[in-house]
């Protein structure tokens, strides 16, 4: 009975934390865009960073309480999930996922120089202060990257778009211009329903990170496994929950660059922020089993994301493929082979 109700405990807490976090960044949104914040900026803070709020919430939660293994868990079972299980789940809804030219020649190989930095900085199974300020100050590099080398793409000054009997142009506003227009209606709409909800938002997000990270230890304790092992699955599961719904939904509409962008920009923040703001708080652990199976998977699967990426295909075999990975990563660390 006592398991039962932790893990009700568990599933309750992981609702709060991603609808808090859903609450909390579409209020922000609104707010941002009412105070004529540019729509861009908002677009590649708020928004960007909001898919990856569970993960840091509950990182920063397991700090606090002393559980500092939980964090390096989170943040290598949600970027394995992030490819393995969202990008093979999205190539397989999608049949294929197209692949920009523009997320090959730097968003890929900002993935992968990110995550040798954050697997350079767990070498001694663990991220001290130090390393903690050298992967914030990593993020705000990818940060300035975004906004000036994504803001020169997207200013054009038109699209034009062939309608499908092929036989008129039709020159549509700039994807700035519309924002633009949605900025104003937003002010107009702002109210302090939109300010209740941010509240509401912040105060799910407090409350359910606490309360999963409390499931968690007690779990561990009646199965009598680490609280490391829980996370790594169960935690980097759900708090990518809102990176999944996202990807798949994107690879069936065809919006490619979303499904894959979503996934990049999720891994980046994950590794520079979800373990950078903890470890300034203290020393973070890693736990020896994370360490053996969770880092090889990661190098793995981040490479094979690559090399995908570089074919500028993802077939839905590929996705399959990914899927079965992760169904080995799941048995390697359940030691069911």
């Amino acid at each position: 009975m006592e398991l039962i109700f932790w893990i009700l405990v568990f599933i309750l807490s992981l609702f709060l934390l991603i609808k808090g976090a859903d609450w909390f960044v579409e209020s922000s949104e609104k707010i941002a865009l009412a105070l004529k914040v540019s729509p861009f900026i908002v677009g590649v803070t708020i928004v960007a960073i909001g898919t990856s709020l569970p993960e840091l919430a509950s990182s920063i939660a397991a700090t606090i309480k002393g559980e500092t293994e939980i964090v390096g868990a989170n943040v290598i079972g949600s970027n394995i999930a992030n490819i393995l299980l969202i990008v093979g789940l999205s190539a397989v809804a999608g049949r294929i996922l197209i692949v920009k030219r523009s997320l090959i020649n730097i968003d890929l190989p900002l993935l992968a120089s990110t995550t040798v930095l954050f697997l350079f900085t767990m070498a001694d199974k663990k991220i001290v202060l130090g390393e903690g300020i050298l992967l914030l100050f990593g993020f705000l590099v990818y940060l300035l990257y975004t906004i000036f080398q994504r803001k020169e793409e997207i200013l054009t000054p038109e699209i034009v778009e062939i309608l499908p009997e092929g036989t008129k142009i039709q020159v549509l506003p700039s994807r700035i211009e519309r924002r633009r227009r949605e900025a104003r209606r937003e002010f107009e709409k702002l109210t302090l329903k939109v300010f209740g909800f941010l509240i509401i938002g912040l105060l799910a997000l407090i409350i359910g990170a606490n309360n999963i990270i409390d499931s968690v230890v007690e779990i561990a304790k009646i199965l009598k496994i680490t609280s490391a092992l829980i996370s790594i699955t169960a935690i980097a599961v759900g708090t990518s929950l809102p990176e999944l719904v996202v990807s798949v939904r994107a690879a069936l509409q065809k919006k490619y660059e979303i499904s894959l962008g979503n996934i990049l920009g999720s891994n980046v923040f994950n590794a520079l922020v979800v373990a950078g703001i903890p470890a300034l708080i203290r020393t973070l652990r890693v736990d020896p089993l994370i360490f053996s199976i969770g880092i090889p998977f990661l190098v793995v699967s981040t490479l094979l994301f690559v090399i995908s990426g570089i074919s500028r295909r993802i077939y839905i075999w590929e996705g399959l493929m990914y899927l079965l990975i992760y169904l080995l990563f799941l048995a390697k660390l359940f030691n069911l082979f």
